[in-house]
């Protein structure tokens, strides 16, 4: 079961994902991004702080955007992994194409030092 929230602050689109992200549900975070990247935002966070999983189903969709968003320049940070899905974004990688923070106020410092 995956829960998504759309809320903005200062400008910035933040997507918070509760639950579980896997094949079946990854459309419902592909319809997030949709959502907010046309309004473009001046940056977008997502916070996994309650992310349980997360398949290569769910992270392709964050694979998807981030050309769009590098080209648009709007920056794009996940904040608040547990250590289980942390671990995954680092074995394959995506910490490496991804700003990743520990929590939202280090996020919002790297958004205003951009």
């Amino acid at each position: 079961m995956i829960d998504i929230s759309i809320e903005h602050e200062e400008g910035t689109a933040i997507i918070a994902v509760k639950g579980e992200v896997d094949a079946s549900s990854s459309i419902y975070l592909d319809d997030a991004f949709k959502k907010v990247i046309p309004e473009e935002p001046k940056a977008i966070m997502v916070n996994l702080e309650h992310l349980e999983y997360i398949s290569s189903a769910g992270l392709g969709v964050f694979m998807s955007y981030i050309e769009e968003l590098n080209n648009k320049n709007i920056p794009f940070i996940i904040f608040s992994l547990n250590e289980k899905v942390k671990n995954v974004f680092s074995i394959l990688g995506l910490d490496q194409l991804i700003n990743i923070c520990s929590t939202k106020a280090e996020a919002k410092r790297h958004i205003d030092g951009i």
